[in-house]
């Protein structure tokens, strides 16, 4: 299937919070109850419609541990998109958010797009982490913001459809440089608009 741009996300947070379920869902829609931790990263790749646009996204979900986050800081350098992930019934997870946000506006581009997602809303009786609290961190951050399940499915879709938005809208506003090597688009086929032609134009 063509597509007009390629984006390349990396998806960020503690270990244990989803984020390799997320990548599952979104790619395969199926959930995997037994998932062993990320090492390294892993990668995944799907076509997505956005605002009629179709676009590609490579997308690479890093290990949440310590011990690989030497490993991981590579791969923000070049990401157009993030998925910064926490677990709504760990507090943990919350409280290591600008951890994670300073290493990614640090060792990433400028004008990356970033949504917060809290992630195991089918958890809702174990939650600890309320909606609000989340929608305020993302307003104080300039975060994209909303709860997912991986286990259900829920706004998962919506997480990376919402991201790749930001990211036309910062590229319509040029606020992305797109012949930077580091912003992680690839633009594979030119937006044509059509010529609006004047009648009595001078011939060439």
């Amino acid at each position: 299937m063509s597509h007009t741009y390629q984006f390349k996300y990396i998806i960020i947070g503690d270990a244990a919070v989803g984020k390799s379920c997320l990548m599952l869902n979104f790619i395969d829609k199926r959930f995997r109850a037994e998932h062993d931790l990320t090492i390294g990263v892993e990668f995944g790749s799907k076509i997505i419609d956005a605002e009629g646009i179709k676009i590609k996204l490579q997308i690479w979900d890093t290990a949440g541990s310590e011990s690989f986050k030497s490993i991981t800081r590579s791969y923000y350098r070049s990401a157009a998109g993030a998925l910064l992930v926490y677990d709504i019934t760990r507090k943990d997870s919350f409280n290591h958010l600008s951890e994670w946000l300073n290493e990614a506006r640090f060792n990433g581009n400028p004008s990356m797009a970033i949504t917060l997602v809290g992630n195991k809303y089918d958890l809702e009786d174990s939650r600890v982490i309320s909606y609000e609290e989340g929608l305020r961190y993302a307003k104080d951050n300039n975060l994209g913001f909303l709860e997912t399940s991986a286990l259900s499915g829920h706004n998962v879709n919506q997480a990376f459809v919402d991201t790749a938005q930001a990211i036309i809208e910062k590229i319509n506003s040029g606020t992305i440089d797109l012949t930077s090597q580091n912003a992680g688009i690839i633009v594979k086929e030119k937006i044509v608009k059509p010529k609006v032609t004047k009648e009595g134009c001078c011939k060439g």
